[in-house]
């Protein structure tokens, strides 16, 4: 579905939660805002007492943007089935346009929707979940959303549910927010590449974020990753991103997720259509 079709804007007030999972409850960080019709009121950053404790957040918050593929490529599955059953691997050839120059291992390394982010963005693709060490955390919140489906609250891959999949570092660039440096280091230039985030989400917001926040995305990648995460969690509640439109991208995203990419204007999160 697209905007067009996706639920009614927030309501008066909304909580989104932002998750940079990681392979361990340790290196998790966790981002909780708040939101009234005037747009952004609080964000703060919490630290779940463990995985039970990180799932009661989910299913409080009204959307939860998760940093994290919710799928794995489906050529990739059918290939390590046939392996496994000892039989000749499936043809694989899904993709036009090769991202990496490497013929025929693309599909099997990226899934539709990685394909198309990395359109939309005119820049690198994202971690692949098979072949990097992403799987490591897939495997984790795989486990997360089925606990949260044998609660009740079932987690569809096309984001229609409690938790929407998110890439922070697309959402920034879609944003305006373009770096000449990464920000995912413990180099000086990257502290300061964060600062200028924090400051860009600010203006774009029209919001002074707390300091201990502020701080916090100044010292760690994740953290700042964790608030854009909050942030395009609230784009999905406003219709503001963009979801599965052709009959392809519909069937891809019930097996292998959806990357939920927001619309080009920041301010827009602002505004409730509710």
């Amino acid at each position: 579905m697209d905007s067009a079709e996706s639920p009614d804007g927030p309501a008066a007030r909304t909580v989104t939660l932002g998750v940079d999972l990681a392979a361990s409850a340790r290196r998790t960080a966790v981002c909780r805002a708040v939101w009234t019709r005037e747009g952004l009121s609080t964000a703060e950053f919490v630290v779940p007492d463990g995985d039970e404790d990180l799932l009661a957040m989910v299913r409080e918050a009204d959307k939860t943007g998760l940093d994290c593929p919710l799928g794995w490529p489906s050529d990739f599955v059918a290939t390590v089935v046939a392996h496994h059953q000892g039989l000749r691997p499936p043809p694989a050839a899904r993709f036009a346009e090769r991202t990496d120059g490497r013929p025929g291992l693309d599909p099997l390394r990226y899934r539709l929707t990685d394909d198309l982010t990395w359109k939309a963005t005119a820049t690198r693709p994202p971690l692949s979940v098979s072949t990097d060490l992403l799987g490591v955390v897939a495997l984790r919140a795989a486990r997360l959303l089925d606990a949260l489906a044998a609660a009740g609250a079932p987690v569809p891959r096309d984001g229609s549910g409690a938790v929407a999949e998110v890439y922070p570092a697309a959402a920034l660039r879609l944003w305006g927010i373009r770096l000449d440096r990464s920000y995912k280091s413990a180099a000086p230039e990257a502290r300061s590449a964060r600062e200028h985030v924090v400051r860009s989400l600010e203006a774009g917001l029209a919001r002074t974020l707390p300091e201990p926040l502020r701080t916090r995305c100044a010292d760690s990648h994740d953290h700042l990753d964790a608030l854009v995460c909050a942030l395009v969690a609230r784009a999905v509640l406003a219709g503001d991103t963009r979801w599965p439109r052709s009959p392809e991208e519909r069937a891809a995203t019930r097996r292998e997720g959806w990357i939920h990419l927001p619309g080009p204007d920041l301010g827009a999160l602002r505004r409730s259509t509710g």
